[in-house]
């Protein structure tokens, strides 16, 4: 199951100056933080931290492990491919298998070779 994640541009965020911080103390940040699940800490209006409820914050990493998950297995997928191709081409009998290739005409299934022709 995917999870969709949408992140709130900084300034979209509810925003609260230090100053309210300090004076409202922190059961009064996290009043704030239960109504959006985050918010902007700014002093002299320039933005400065952002406080994540634990809620949002677990609903990223999940995000970031979903993703991280997708990605991780289209890298395996080309690293086994990979990893068979290499192992042909360190078999015993590899360079004894170029060499017979090399050596008959191309055989070509039947499939046109773009091209100069010889």
């Amino acid at each position: 199951m995917t999870m969709s994640l949408k992140l709130d541009a900084l300034d979209a965020l509810p925003r609260t100056p230090a100053s309210d911080v300090k004076k409202l103390g922190w059961r009064g940040v996290m009043k704030t933080i239960a109504r959006g699940g985050k918010v902007v800490v700014t002093n002299h209006n320039t933005p400065e931290a952002v406080i994540l409820s634990a809620e949002e914050y677990g609903a990223i990493l999940q995000a970031l492990d979903a993703a991280g998950a997708a990605q991780r297995s289209a890298l395996d997928t080309l690293r086994t491919r990979f990893d068979a191709r290499l192992a042909a081409l360190q078999a015993d009998d590899a360079g004894a298998r170029l060499r017979d290739a090399m050596r008959g005409p191309a055989r070509l299934r039947g499939k046109v070779k773009a091209g100069a022709t010889c």
